[in-house]
């Protein structure tokens, strides 16, 4: 039976003779959507990042950017699972990102006007429309990073992706250090936020060019995935088979066990940006703590990725070797990070700490620098994690829409205690306790990763199987 893509072959086969066809060639390789991905995060939730990382969001007062971020991901555990995957399943990732990538201009353009005004409610809701656009947006990002590679070079994809995406952050935040370098308000300045709307508005437009996963060819001549196959069913139809396609994906145990560490993935982000950064540094330090936060990012995606794609080791041992890894170097930055919180507490002062002072903020910069290499390690790993146990586009949607599900709850409660104003110790306690727990929970599923699929057993999703090569 002759597949539905079957008439673009003549274009893939003959195209490399001509500009056109390496031009679609090119476009249509795993590598270029990767990138093109990571660019489109780099300009949009990079730069939330990068805003984020100020501390409360740029302002003086922290709590309206935590109540905010509170409602972002509230409304993203809520549509993670149930808006987002019918949507990715009739209409595909390029759909998702256009959904999703408008709302990140419109949060800066929030902030702008809290500048002015003063209306919080205004941040707020921006902040819950921001939540079910980053749903679209992560969404069709994972399911991009995690299945358009073949099997053994998703580490690196991870790697890749993490390292421009991150760049975003960093670059965001080296602006606002070079906007506000002289700055005595505690307080981002205008331009800040309009710099940021204009990337991130770029960043929303780069995804006319994400190519749906029937037309990715991987190195092996299989395809990334099947055409969309929801739009004949219409939304209802394909919303009660996300239902079904998640009923299934719970029967994995494996996956029962990992959801802690989703739970875990961004409930530090409320102790590090807030209680360490916001409240610990002047502005312009805090700026450049924040740049450099999402620098040691990247190297964290590189050595993470590396880690997780040795060619020498079997995916199992893969699996254990970066479970080791990040339990090792978790418990030595977060002691750390104890012995800084004791100092600080002992100090008695807010928004102090500049790096003039150098001396005195050598230590705490370090420190704010791996909790940032960190969180690339963890979250570089539960991607892996989720790329080992699904290849398929649609499958991979699955998953990555149960991680960030139970990521945003996770990163919702994180910063309402934050809002709350709990004790920075507290706090630290709480995101210490909580990611040990986790990391012993997950160790069965660790342990039960599969070796890697031949190229004759990958899977290409497809009602075909395997006769979706392209022809020579």
């Amino acid at each position: 039976m002759a597949s539905p893509v079957a008439k673009d072959v003549h274009l893939e086969s003959a195209g490399p003779a001509t500009l056109r066809g390496k031009i679609y060639q090119t476009w249509t390789s795993p590598m270029t959507q990767i990138i093109l991905i990571s660019l489109i995060c780099f300009g949009c939730p990079g730069m939330y990042n990068a805003i984020g990382g100020l501390g409360g969001s740029g302002q003086l007062d922290s709590t309206v950017a935590a109540n905010a971020t509170v409602a972002l991901l509230a409304a993203t555990a809520a549509s993670a699972l149930t808006l987002v995957p019918p949507i990715f399943d009739m209409f595909g990732p390029r759909v998702c990102l256009l959904l999703g990538g408008w709302t990140y201009p419109l949060y800066s353009g929030a902030l702008l006007c809290y500048n002015h005004t003063h209306n919080s409610a205004f941040v707020i809701a921006a902040g819950a429309i921001l939540g079910i656009g980053a749903s679209f947006l992560w969404v069709a990002q994972g399911a991009i990073v995690v299945s358009y590679p073949l099997p053994d070079k998703k580490g690196t994809a991870i790697g890749i992706f993490w390292v421009i995406f991150n760049l975003g952050g960093g670059i965001g935040s080296f602006i606002s250090f070079g906007l506000n370098f002289h700055s005595k308000s505690g307080t981002v300045s205008n331009g800040t936020y309009a710099a940021f709307i204009v990337i991130m508005s770029a960043g929303w437009l780069l995804s006319v060019f994400i190519a749906p996963p029937h037309k990715v060819i991987r190195e092996d001549g299989s395809r990334a995935g099947p055409p969309p196959s929801g739009k004949h069913i219409g939304f209802v139809g394909s919303f009660k088979a996300e239902i079904n396609k998640f009923v299934e994906a719970l029967k994995d145990w494996r996956i029962w066990l990992l959801i802690p560490a989703f739970f875990c993935a961004n409930f530090f982000y409320s102790y590090q940006q807030n209680s360490v950064n916001g409240a610990t540094f002047t502005l312009r330090a805090r700026s450049l703590n924040g740049a450099m936060y999402w620098i040691a990012q990247m190297f964290g995606g590189i050595f993470i990725g590396l880690l997780l794609d040795l060619k020498w080791l079997t995916r199992p041992q893969r699996a254990l070797a970066g479970f080791i890894f990040i339990f090792v170097t978790g418990f030595s930055i977060w002691g750390g990070g104890l012995a800084f919180q004791r100092w600080e507490d002992a100090q008695g002062k807010v928004q102090w700490l500049d790096f003039s002072e150098s001396r005195k903020y050598v230590g705490p910069f370090w420190l704010y620098f791996f909790y940032g290499m960190f969180d690339a390690f963890w979250q570089g790993y539960c991607y892996w994690l989720m790329a080992a146990l699904a290849d398929s586009p649609h499958e991979a949607a699955k998953y990555v829409g149960l991680y960030k599900t139970f990521q945003a709850t996770g990163g919702a409660v994180a910063w309402r205690i934050n809002a709350l104003k709990y004790k920075a110790l507290t706090q630290l306690t709480i995101n210490w306790a909580l990611l040990g727990a986790s990391l012993v929970i997950a160790i069965p599923a660790v342990l039960a990763i599969t070796p890697s699929p031949t190229v004759n057993d990958i899977d290409d999703t497809s009602s075909e199987g395997k006769d979706e090569k392209v022809l020579e």
